[in-house]
């Protein structure tokens, strides 16, 4: 119960001495950045993000899945509600990151996940589990393969090391396709 009371007063200093009211519900920047759970690779801070500059999605291990993409498209319903659109000029980012924990995950329990990125224990091996490099690459190409996501939105796929606090550009940033947003 302490650690929550400390949170509480946190939240109070916050709301005291840093908190920016008039924030718009879309990000300021236009980015969507999807990342991982782990505690030591928060968006916030290893891209030094002001309030309100980007949407942050995060999930086990950052991996784009059916329920990453269900939550982009009503990401973007909402924003059409709100007279705008997610698409020409919006980056996504796809952010992995060394020493993740899904390594364990994927030794010790491979098919919770199976079950959990909805494929078929025998298909973890094509999607790079335990290699972030080769898993960003295979995110975004899962992104790029998407027909539901705007063209006109740029994706870029990199790696964070937990180690030294860098980030690894893996995929440079590119149209998700040529063509012209419908």
């Amino acid at each position: 119960m302490d650690f929550v009371e400390t949170l509480t007063q946190r939240n109070k200093d916050f709301a005291e001495r840093t908190f920016a009211s008039g924030l718009k519900m879309l990000p300021s920047e236009k980015t969507i950045i999807l990342g991982c759970v782990d505690p030591r690779v928060d968006p916030v801070d290893v891209f030094d993000l002001a309030p309100g500059e980007a949407v942050v999605i995060r999930n086990v291990a950052g991996r784009v899945d059916m329920t990453t993409l269900q939550t982009m498209a009503i990401l973007r319903r909402v924003a059409q509600g709100a007279g705008k659109d997610i698409g020409e000029g919006w980056n996504l980012i796809v952010l992995h990151h060394t020493d993740c924990g899904i390594n364990i995950g994927y030794r010790l329990v491979p098919d919770l996940i199976a079950e959990y990125l909805r494929v078929d224990e025998a298909a973890l091996e094509g999607l790079a589990i335990t290699d972030p490099y080769k898993a960003v690459a295979v995110d975004v190409a899962a992104v790029k393969a998407n027909p539901r996501l705007p063209a006109g939105l740029v994706v870029t796929g990199v790696v964070y090391d937990v180690a030294t606090g860098r980030v690894d550009t893996v995929v440079p940033p590119s149209r998700l396709r040529p063509d012209a947003d419908a």
